[in-house]
């Protein structure tokens, strides 16, 4: 049971999936895509023949897929040997020749030099075979098919959304290891602050001061600067980020508000790190994060 849990990962919004069956008249092509959407976005074009399922369609995708900007297309084929000549009404030809031979006589209006192109120009001369109605063996056969290119799809979300767990826990790591690189400069912070701060009041200012008191104003002051509360909840927050990304794809939006509580700690410690450093670790844990906060808009 463990193992089947472990399977469990998230998805990325970006797939792609298609199938095709061959019918003894026509062949039926289902193609489905998607990218990154905050809600169900689903766009249809269906072969008439097979628009009165759209509905059953419709269900089928946003059952799967949940989210994202998806695009369904379902076009048939028809085979050489299947497309009969297009009938033509030999009694309404007949009846518009006698008609315009007789209009022609009357007003005086020449006849068509080319009968043949004009009569066939007139309504109704071509009739058009009648829709054949869907029939539901048929529709048994192309739900399989539509079934297999949504099942492609999420497949193809699935190897996506595994390699988008991949980069997001090397990103994760490395805020991590930047994170434990800032302890050797607050030591020497503290030190550094206190040196520039007794000789200004010795050597630039020149004046006596009461060096109880002066210790009691820089701990007052070293603890505004303190980033201890900062760094331990970016930790919670990098283990939240690896917590939440096990527990199964729809995760994207709660990972995208745990990647905008990590980006308030690491602009906080910047803020108090007033040490150049300092400053430049921030800077590359804020890059290290940009990627994360880019890539997590493709989770479902």
């Amino acid at each position: 049971m463990p193992q089947n849990l472990r399977t469990i990962m998230i998805q990325s919004m970006t797939g792609y999936g298609k199938s095709t069956i061959e019918l003894p008249d026509k062949k039926v092509n289902v193609e489905i895509k998607s990218l990154n959407s905050k809600a169900m976005d689903l766009s249809t074009r269906i072969a008439p023949i097979y628009r009165e399922k759209e509905m059953e369609i419709r269900n089928d995708v946003t059952k799967a897929l949940e989210r994202g900007k998806v695009d369904f297309s379902l076009w048939v084929e028809k085979k050489d040997t299947a497309q009969p000549a297009t009938p033509i009404s030999q009694e309404l030809v007949a009846a518009y020749y006698n008609r315009i031979k007789e209009i022609a006589a009357t007003t005086g209006i020449p006849e068509p030099d080319d009968w043949f192109a004009t009569l066939l120009r007139l309504p109704d001369v071509m009739t058009k075979t009648e829709v054949q109605e869907l029939d539901e063996e048929e529709w048994t056969v192309v739900h399989q098919a539509v079934i297999e290119a949504i099942n492609q799809l999420v497949e193809f979300r699935k190897q996506e959304g595994a390699a988008l767990e991949k980069k997001f826990n090397e990103k994760l790591d490395n805020i991590e290891r930047l994170l434990l690189s800032i302890e050797p400069f607050e030591k020497e912070r503290v030190q550094k602050i206190r040196e520039r701060i007794t000789d200004a009041l010795e050597k630039s200012l020149s004046v006596d001061y009461d060096k109880n008191r002066l210790e009691q104003e820089l701990i007052y002051y070293i603890e505004k600067l303190d980033i201890n509360e900062e760094k331990q909840r970016l930790a919670n927050h990098l283990d939240y980020f690896r917590t939440t990304m096990k527990e199964g794809h729809g995760q994207g939006k709660k990972l995208g508000f745990i990647a905008q509580e990590m980006g308030r700690e690491i602009n906080t410690t910047g803020s108090k790190s007033n040490l150049a450093e300092m400053q430049n670790i921030v800077v590359q844990m804020k890059d290290e994060l940009e990627q994360i906060k880019e890539q997590v808009l493709n989770v479902m």
